[in-house]
């Protein structure tokens, strides 16, 4: 049965920027859908990438937001991917809360290299490298992270080998990311993604008991649900009038699927001209003489496209206030 009736159930409601936690039957199987509509489209329309880039881009923010809305204390999670092809860097991150934000880097020159790919192509964008989750739990507290090597054609195959490497963790991900016609004839980009754990200790009560049977029949549930996940289609994570709850009903409704609160997604920037000047001030005086550029120096957030400009003052070795 579709439960949007349980403690902390979601039930319908709104079906943009949003991650809806969710729970299959009464296994030991938990996931999250998220849906991705303004909050993707202000993180990509501030860039002029090719759209396999924007592509990925998107999709590393719809993945983030399903890691990041898991978080149990205040933090943030940051995905990185960093790679010797076209795109040399590839980072999203989630603070708990909703913030959400992604970008990518672009080789100089590689540009139309990137734009020849088939669509949002790790292999081919990224190319051999490395995966890195990190929690960032504040500055007084040690930050966790997770680093494999890049291992997969596209970004949800990379991120089941990453928790089965790093986690030890059964994962199934299904990520999605297009553009559609909104109501005022504006294209406008949206992204979606599904996944999905094995976490046996999480199944109820029940596996307080008899562990052994009950972990084949956990793990053949499991078996189940990953399969169903697959079949997902990247209209059913992209189409605005296919709510979350409906997805996850035509995928589990024979096993029972259980919704709970849905988190907040909404991009939002962290840079602002302090930070930056702090980090300018951690220059040499010699550096920074060599970045300054008729009498000031500008910098641009690689997140927001913010420009961001300190002058000079007379002396010539300080910034204005």
């Amino acid at each position: 049965m579709f439960d949007d009736a349980a403690p902390g159930g979601g039930g319908e409601g709104r079906s943009d920027d949003l991650i809806l936690p969710f729970k299959v039957g009464e296994a030991a199987v938990r996931g999250r859908v998220v849906r991705l509509g303004k909050a993707v489209d202000e993180i990509l329309s501030r860039h002029d990438f090719a759209d396999p880039v924007s592509a990925l881009v998107g999709e590393a923010a719809a993945l983030v937001a399903m890691l990041g809305s898991s978080l149990k204390f205040d933090g943030k999670l940051i995905f990185q991917a960093q790679g010797d092809g076209p795109v040399s860097t590839l980072v999203a991150d989630y603070t708990k809360g909703g913030a959400l934000r992604a970008t990518a880097m672009v080789r100089e020159g590689a540009e139309e290299t990137a734009a020849k790919a088939q669509g949002p192509e790790l292999h081919y964008l990224l190319r051999k490298g490395h995966l890195v989750m990190t929690i960032d739990q504040g500055s007084d507290m040690e930050r966790y992270q997770g680093v494999t090597p890049l291992d997969g054609p596209d970004l949800a195959t990379a991120t089941v080998n990453y928790f089965a490497q790093s986690e030890q963790i059964p994962t199934a991900v299904k990520l999605a990311v297009g553009r559609i016609q909104d109501a005022d004839g504006r294209m406008s980009w949206r992204a979606g993604g599904i996944m999905a754990q094995f976490v046996p200790g999480e199944g109820g009560e029940r596996e307080r008991g008899e562990a052994a049977l009950l972990a084949e029949v956990d793990e053949d549930a499991w078996n189940r649900a990953a399969t169903l996940l697959e079949t997902t289609q990247a209209d059913e994570l992209l189409d605005p009038t296919v709510s979350p709850e409906q997805l996850l009903y035509r995928l589990f409704h024979e096993d029972g699927v259980r919704v709970f609160d849905p988190v907040p997604a909404y991009f939002a920037c962290t840079c602002s001209k302090d930070k930056i000047a702090r980090v300018l001030a951690q220059y040499d005086s010699s550096v920074i003489k060599e970045m300054v550029e008729d009498g000031a120096i500008e910098v641009s957030c690689d997140f927001c496209r913010t420009m961001y400009r300190f002058e000079l003052d007379e002396s010539g070795e300080a910034f204005k206030a």
